[in-house]
Order: structure tokens, then sequence, then C-alpha cells
């Protein structure tokens, strides 16, 4: 069967596989959809991924129907429909280093355990929402992370799907307030429309003075001015200039949680923040998430769909990595099976 894996350095490409073979306490799950990352990009830019040598399986965004169950096997029937974590395999992480990967017709869950690896969701829930259950987990992770609660105020920078999956979340928990900041019209559109109270586009406003006139004015206990009043930012671009403007306007004991990827250093000076006490987390993956974003996507299939920019088939993945990894071209990327 054909599978798409990195085969070199900025190099994606078709690559003829086995078929896997069904063992006792195994499920063999049937491909249906499955999301483009950011992250699949970067793992071509460098090769691979450690420390898999050769070539790397893509796909880590998946849903699927099952195919196949082993003898041994109890707690899912053939012919579910079901979403995947693919940090639970056995055999490494399902399309980021593991031996298999999702963007592929067949997938192999070995040792399979009840509620660890799969869980079964509706058979109305279209598949290309299905296979946002990976990225909306990771999401998710990055607003637990920040600590919002209801009631809080709150921004999120970069309006992609883990910027536009925070404020699902954030809406979720409760947050009074969200303001999201981006460049691109479209992205700030969407963003309305799944939740956020206010948009800012960053490339014709001015951030700081908007955030302060939406979420209004503090002054820290040591009679310094101009900060806004948001809890809680959550940084889903990865350029610079935001955590730089994050911590121009950061309230004393704000929040930063950061699921972004930054590609290059960024210079902090320490000292002219140290009296804001600002708090900064790090979000990566979902420790606990892959399964608890999931009744929300089940509750809401439309609104999620909205996340969704492109879709192709199958057949036509290679040419829906290279759309997904042209700057600016689209948002979220979903390849469909037959």
């Amino acid at each position: 069967m054909k599978s798409v894996l990195v085969t070199g350095q900025n190099t994606i490409d078709w690559v003829e596989v086995e078929e896997p073979a069904v063992g006792p306490n195994d499920v063999l799950l049937k491909m249906k959809a499955c999301g483009i990352c950011g992250s699949d990009a970067m793992y071509a830019m460098y090769g691979g991924i450690p420390p898999r040598q050769g070539a790397t399986p893509l796909g880590h965004e998946p849903a699927a129907e099952v195919a196949e169950i082993g003898a041994e096997v109890n707690g899912i029937e053939v012919g579910d429909h079901v979403v995947i974590d693919t940090m639970a395999f056995t055999d490494g992480l399902l399309g980021s280093g593991g031996a298999q990967g999702g963007m592929t017709p067949l997938v192999l869950v070995k040792d399979f355990k009840p509620g660890k690896q799969l869980r079964v969701i509706p058979k109305e829930i279209p598949w290309k929402v299905a296979a946002l259950n990976e990225p909306m987990a990771v999401a998710h992770h990055a607003v637990n992370r920040s600590g919002a609660k209801a009631g809080d105020k709150a921004v999120v920078f970069g309006a992609g799907p883990i910027g536009l999956g925070a404020v699902l979340s954030l809406k979720s928990k409760g947050v009074a307030h969200i303001v999201v900041v981006d460049i691109q019209p479209e992205r700030l559109k969407v963003a309305l429309e799944v939740g956020a109270d206010a948009v800012i586009n960053s490339a014709e406003e001015d951030v700081i003075a908007r955030l302060i006139e939406l979420q209004g004015a503090v002054t820290s206990q040591f009679g310094r001015s101009g900060f806004a009043g948001a809890d809680v930012y959550i940084d889903a671009a990865g350029v610079p200039v935001v955590i730089e403007t994050i911590l121009k306007v950061a309230k004393p004991r704000a929040v930063l949680t950061i699921p972004a990827v930054h590609k290059k250093p960024i210079e902090i000076d320490f000292g002219a923040i140290l009296m804001q006490e600002l708090d900064i987390r790090w979000a990566m993956g979902y420790p606990t998430e892959i399964f608890e974003v999931t009744d929300s996507i089940i509750a809401n299939p439309d609104l999620y769909a909205k996340i969704i920019s492109h879709t192709f088939p199958f057949d036509q993945a290679l040419e829906a990595f290279e759309l997904a990894k042209t700057p600016g071209a689209a948002d979220k990327v979903v390849v469909l099976f037959d």
C-alpha cells in the first residue's frame, strides 16, 4: 500500500509499505481522514525525526474506522468510528517518529487497551472534523496549562488551528472576554465565528493600544501604567514580535502560555519585566487532553468545521502537503480517504 513519508531533507514522497498483519491483541484501522500539521513540514526540513533513522512516516492527526480486531480484543468493534491517541502506540508516536504514520490506508494498533489508544465517536461526525481531535487536544492542553477560569480575560495571538482551538477551549471554561490577534483578515473572521469577542489585525492596528481599549487599563502596585487587563495570553503564532508585545502589555501576574514552536531564539530582558511577576508556561502535546476535547467536538461539529480551510483526496496527498507548507496559502488542510 502507498504511504506518505519523509524520504530526505525537504522531501516528502510516496513509499510502498507492507500491509500490517493483525495479532491477537491488535486492532487494524482503516484511515478515513488525516490532518496536516505545521510540524510535518518541520520534520521534512530536518529530513526525519530522531531517533528514527531513514524514511519517516507522516500523519499524526487521524480519524479512522475499525477494520479488524484480534481474537483476544475486547471493548471495540469492527465498524466503530474512532479518534486516536497518537502518543499511546507501543511502536512509537504515530506520524511523529514512530514505525507508522496516519497518512496511509491502514494503521495497526498493537497491544490494544480499551480507553487508551482509541475512543469511539458517533458515526454522524464528519471524518474531516474527527481528524481535528489531535490538534484540538494540543490547544486544550495549552489552555489547561494557562489556568484560565470563568470570568477571566484572555488574548490569543495567532488564529491558525491551534489559536482557534484555544478560543473554543477558553469559551468552554467560561472565560469572559477573548481577543484574537492575527494579520490575516480571513482568519480573524473565523475567530469571531468560533467565539472570539473581538479581533485585532496587527498589520493595521496598534495592538497594545487596542488591547487596553478592549480589556481595560491596569496600573501595577509600583505605579507603572500601560498594562492591559488580560489575565491569560496564549502564543499560538510563534514569532518574536508576539513575545515582545506581550511582555510590554501584560499586567502583573498575568500568565503567558506558549504552545507555538519558535524557530529562532528570542532575547528577553528579565530585569525589565521583573516587577510584572509574569508567569511564563510552556505547553506541548496532550498528556491528558486527547479524549477530553472529544466531547466538545461531538457537541459542536459545525463549529469545529470552520477551522478546516482545505480538503484533498488521499491520492493528492503530496499536493496537500505542498499547500499546507506554503505560508499564508492554507490554514488546516485535511486529507480524506475513500
